[in-house]
């Protein structure tokens, strides 16, 4: 497996991107969240991802926002790229034209969503992105966005007929059954990671390696923490009161849209941070807000 695998365990993070009044990208408060989440402990960060409101993105930003993450991020902490569509013929050449691809880590793709491929669809998909991509692949399954499953079969086929490329997924179906069976028949080195913040403990005491977070855009150090002693078998009790001083944040972040929720929340603790996204997303309505700010202020106080 590639010596990179072991970099992408723990607390990776899937980065927002702020934007000004005028729904231009903010760099400066993305460079601010960059330097935050690192100094607060991130293992990882996850560049293009849904959170970061891809779709709503041009080519041609997406491409200097890849850029910019990696100059900032200087190899601070690894850095993963989602590149997904539901054109593989088309994210093929997305994959051949991305500038500075190989400086990344990894890629991060999502099924192919709306089309609703077979398994044989998926497996094909997964297999012509394996073997354009220069760098390693993290399988992404999130059947509430995609509209259907990639099955424990088809992910196992993928990780034992490309062991050298397709390295881990990102295991988003809320199915902890499912989960279960992943990691039970995985590969050695294959990484199966909680795509819900709420399931990452739960998933790891099972065998899993971590979380791709929303969560952790906003308490980088207090999940990063969580998420860690988890790990731990010898500390894992001690996660137990920390996962559920999350508990509210879990419902909340996610009640009126991603990254709705973590938008309000970083308004609320990082000066700087404006709360606006790009149509057809919008921010949270009052009653949420003001259940963001009411926990923002117990973890400011530090309360149980």
């Amino acid at each position: 497996m590639p010596t990179k695998t072991s970099s992408l365990r723990g607390m990776g993070v899937a980065l927002t991107t702020p934007f000004l009044p005028d729904e231009s990208i903010d760099y400066a408060a993305l460079d601010t969240h960059i330097d935050y989440l690192v100094d607060g402990g991130a293992d990882y960060i996850v560049a293009l991802g849904t959170t970061a409101e891809t779709p709503t993105l041009s080519a041609t930003e997406r491409h200097e926002l890849a850029g910019h993450i990696l100059d900032r991020v200087a190899g601070r902490i690894p850095v993963v790229l989602g590149m997904g569509g539901n054109c593989t013929r088309t994210l093929v050449g997305e994959i051949a034209s991305m500038p500075r691809l190989a400086e990344f880590d990894a890629i991060l793709s999502v099924v192919p969503y709306y089309n609703k491929p077979s398994q044989e669809g998926m497996y094909r998909h997964f297999s012509a992105v394996a073997e354009a991509s220069p760098i390693p692949v993290i399988l992404y399954n999130i059947p509430g966005r995609t509209g259907v499953n990639m099955t424990v079969d088809t992910i196992i086929r993928l990780a034992l007929d490309y062991p050298d490329k397709v390295i881990g997924v990102k295991e988003a179906s809320g199915n902890m059954e499912q989960a279960g069976l992943i990691i039970a028949r995985r590969p050695s080195g294959f990484l199966v990671i909680s795509g819900d913040d709420s399931l990452a403990h739960t998933m790891i005491g099972i065998g899993g390696d971590g979380v791709i977070s929303v969560l952790g855009n906003a308490y980088p150090r207090e999940f990063a923490e969580m998420i860690h002693l988890s790990m731990d078998p010898e500390r894992r009790a001690e996660a137990v009161p920390l996962h559920q001083r999350f508990s509210a944040l879990y419902s909340l972040l996610f009640k009126e849209g991603n990254p709705s929720g973590i938008k309000a929340l970083m308004h609320c603790i990082i000066p700087g941070y404006h709360d606006i996204l790009r149509l057809p997303l919008v921010p949270v309505g009052d009653m949420v807000r003001h259940g963001l700010e009411a926990e923002a202020e117990r973890m400011n106080k530090q309360e149980p």
